[in-house]
C-alpha cells in the first residue's frame, strides 16, 4: 500500500534526514516502483550527509530521474484515482516488466505448467517459493521488480506448492542445480525454507547434487544467520553437506560498503564454517558501482573474506534501464580494468554478461576486422547447448546497453561447422531483431 508506506516513511526519523522536495518526489515513485528499505541498511549502510552521491542511498531509494519526463508527467497530471491507476499501469508495463523472455523460461509436463518455476538451461532450474517473493529491502535497478507490485494480468513466479518442485525434478533426472531465487529466499522463516530443501533430500532426486540460493540478505539484512534462532537452518545445511549435496550461496553485493560491518564479516564466516561456499555477484549500474575502482576493492575484500567473485552483470532492460545502463564498451572497459588489477584469486569473476533470451552472453573483447570494430561475445550459457562456449561477433556500437541493441554478424553462425548442424530454428532466433 504506497500510501499506508509513504505515511509511515514521513513519520519516521529518517524523513527528517530528506528534503521536502525528496518526499514529494517519493511519495510519486513508490507509487510506481517497490520501496522497502531495512533499519540495518538506513543506520549502517547509507551515509547520509552525502545521500545525493552515496551508492547505497541511491540503490533503496527511488530517485526522479528513473522515470523518464513523459511518465513522470503521466502519473503527476492525473486527477482523479481513476485515472492514476491507469497511468501506473501504463508507466509499469512500458518499463518492460518480464525482460528477455522470461515467460518463455515456464516449463510444463504434459498440460501441467509449473508458472513457480523456470527451467532455461539444461542442467539448472529455478524455483521460486512464494514466501520469498519479498526482500529485506527493495533493489532500485532490480530486474525482477514486477515480483512486488501489482500488474494486471502480468504472471508472478511462485509457488506455495512442494508437489510442483519435487514432480518436476523427478521427471528431470538432467538436472544437477536448483537455485531457489526471488525475491529473496532468505526472507523466509527458517522453518519455511527447510520445508523446501527437505524436498531435495529425497532419494527421487539423489541426481540434484548442487543446491544454490540467490539473496542479498547478507548486505540487507546479515542477522539473518546470526544468532542461536537461526541454528535450525545450519542443522539443515549440514544435514544436506551430509548427504553428499554442495551448497552454495549466490550472494548479490552490489557495493564493497557492503562489506564493511562486523555483521556482514561474522554472517560469511558462520556460513563458511558451516561448509556453505559463498560466490558474489552483481550488475554493473549507473552512479552505484560504475567504476574500476569500486570493483576490485569489492573482488579483493571478497577475496580476503573467503567468498568467490564470480559474475558481473550487465543491467537488464527493464525498469529504469535508461538511468541504470552502462553502454557496453564502457563496461567492457571498466571490468578490463579492474580485472587486471587483482590476483588471480579474483578471477573467478566473468563478465560483463548479459543475462539475454537465448543466453548468458560475455562481452568477450574488442576487436578490428578489416578495419571495422566488432565486440567479440560468447555463450557462457544458452537454450540451445551448442552454441556455449562459442563465440561470435557484433558490430561495435559506442551506445549499445544491451543484447538487442547490436547488430549481429551472421557469417559467424552460418559459417561455424558445429553450428551448421544445429536446426535453423535454433540459431536464427539469435539474429531475430537483429541486422534489420
Amino acid at each position: 500500500n504506497p500510501k499506508a508506506l509513504y505515511k509511515n516513511l514521513k513519520s519516521s526519523q529518517y524523513a527528517q534526514r530528506l528534503k521536502p522536495e525528496e518526499l514529494d518526489d517519493l511519495e510519486i515513485l513508490i507509487k510506481i516502483f517497490p520501496f522497502k528499505v531495512s533499519r540495518y541498511v538506513l543506520d549502517e549502510l547509507i551515509d547520509w550527509d552525502s545521500r545525493s552521491i552515496d551508492p547505497i542511498f541511491r540503490l533503496v531509494f527511488p530517485q526522479r530521474a528513473m522515470l523518464k519526463p513523459e511518465h513522470w508527467n503521466l502519473i503527476t497530471k492525473t486527477t482523479s484515482w481513476q485515472e492514476q491507476r491507469r497511468a501506473i499501469q501504463t508507466i509499469r508495463r512500458e518499463l518492460n516488466p518480464h525482460p528477455d523472455g522470461q515467460k518463455s523460461n515456464i516449463p510444463r509436463i504434459g498440460s501441467r505448467q509449473f508458472g513457480g518455476l523456470q527451467h532455461k538451461y539444461k542442467e539448472t532450474v529455478l524455483f521460486f517459493p512464494a514466501q520469498g517473493q519479498s526482500c529485506h529491502s527493495y533493489c532500485t535497478y532490480c530486474f525482477r521488480w514486477a515480483q512486488f507490485v501489482s500488474l494486471e494480468d502480468e504472471h508472478k513466479f511462485r509457488s506455495k506448492d512442494h508437489s510442483d518442485l519435487f514432480d518436476y525434478l523427478s521427471e528431470h533426472e538432467e538436472v544437477t542445480d536448483v537455485l531457489f531465487s526471488g525475491g529473496d529466499p532468505m526472507f523466509m522463516t527458517n522453518e519455511q525454507l527447510c520445508s523446501y530443501l527437505d524436498i531435495l533430500l529425497t532419494p527421487e532426486l539423489d541426481h540434484v547434487t548442487n543446491i544454490r540460493i540467490g539473496t542479498k540478505a547478507l548486505s540487507f539484512y546479515p542477522q539473518r544467520f546470526l544468532g542461536v534462532k537461526h541454528d535450525p537452518l545450519f542443522r539443515k545445511i549440514d544435514s544436506l553437506i551430509k548427504n553428499g549435496k554442495h551448497v552454495a550461496l549466490m550472494a548479490h553485493f552490489s557495493h564493497p560498503r557492503e562489506l564493511k560491518t562486523d555483521k556482514v564479516v561474522q554472517a560469511i564466516k558462520r556460513l563458511r564454517n558451516a561448509g556453505v561456499e559463498i560466490r558474489t555477484q552483481a550488475p554493473l549500474i549507473r552512479g552505484i558501482n560504475n567504476s574500476a575502482s569500486v570493483w576490485r576493492k569489492m573482488w579483493n575484500k571478497t577475496v580476503r573474506l573467503g567468498m568467490i567473485p564470480y559474475y558481473m552483470f550487465v543491467e537488464r532492460d527493464t525498469g529504469a534501464h535508461h538511468y541504470f545502463s552502462v553502454p557496453l564498451a564502457e563496461a567492457y572497459s571498466i571490468f578490463t580494468e579492474a580485472y587486471s588489477k587483482v590476483s588471480g584469486l579474483a578471477k573467478t569473476v566473468r563478465g560483463p554478461s548479459m543475462s539475454a533470451d537465448p543466453g548468458k552472453v560475455l562481452i568477450d573483447g574488442i576487436i578490428e576486422v578489416n578495419g571495422e570494430k566488432k565486440f567479440v561475445l560468447k555463450f557462457l550459457q544458452a537454450r540451445n547447448p551448442k552454441l556455449v562456449n562459442k563465440t561470435f561477433l557484433a558490430k561495435y556500437d559506442q551506445e549499445a546497453t544491451w543484447f538487442n541493441e547490436l547488430e549481429l554478424d551472421a557469417y559467424t553462425f552460418s559459417h561455424n561447422d558445429e553450428l551448421a548442424d544445429s536446426p535453423e530454428e535454433e540459431i536464427m532466433p539469435i539474429l531475430k531483431n537483429h541486422n534489420e
